[in-house]
């Protein structure tokens, strides 16, 4: 966009889709990766209740990933759409919409810990190293999601880092329960 705006509409873009751009330009601008920590936080507890998986425990690992982290964000669409709004007015397409777009990183994050357990095999891991793959690829996610939101936020360097060490604390600590509980 030029900035230029539409034929004297004072700076209204002139299409519609500049217009797109316009809003998706604004929803990066305000993204919030919570749901992306949320979803590694979830992914990681997935894997540390997987201890009994059946025949084909990887495939129903990457299937148990997926399909807990799609009806989270089902649950949290639902939860912002309806909780929040509901008594207020009732949502358009649009922003069903926008709020789905928005909460799409809890699914977001629960795809490198089943691409993980996915590609085990290929990495000579048996199934245990796969959940143990799996698990600190979740930790790691939830690192990098809180770091990223920080710095979208505009945080300094050093709440940054806070945010990263919390994070890794909080992913240590499931890790610490897959150990006491050992399955």
């Amino acid at each position: 966009m030029t900035g230029t705006g539409g034929a004297g509409t004072g700076g209204a873009p002139a299409t519609a889709r500049e217009a797109r751009r316009a809003r998706r330009a604004e929803r990066r601008a305000r993204a919030d990766y919570t749901g992306g920590v949320y979803g590694s936080v979830l992914a990681a507890s997935v894997v540390i209740g997987a201890g009994s998986l059946g025949s084909y425990p990887r495939t129903e690992l990457v299937l148990l990933l997926l399909l807990t982290g799609a009806v989270f964000w089902i649950a949290h669409v639902h939860a912002r759409l309806f909780g929040a709004h509901l008594a207020q007015w009732s949502p358009d397409r649009r922003v069903v919409l926008e709020v789905c777009h928005d909460e799409w990183p809890i699914v977001k994050a629960a795809v490198p810990p089943a691409v993980a357990v996915a590609a085990s095999p290929l990495l000579g891991l048996d199934v245990r190293g796969a959940l143990w793959l799996a698990l600190s690829v979740a930790v790691a996610g939830q690192v990098g999601w809180s770091v990223a939101a920080a710095r979208r936020a505009g945080a300094p360097l050093r709440l940054m880092a806070a945010t990263a060490a919390v994070n890794l604390l909080l992913g240590l600590l499931i890790i610490g329960f897959k150990l006491v509980l050992k399955h």
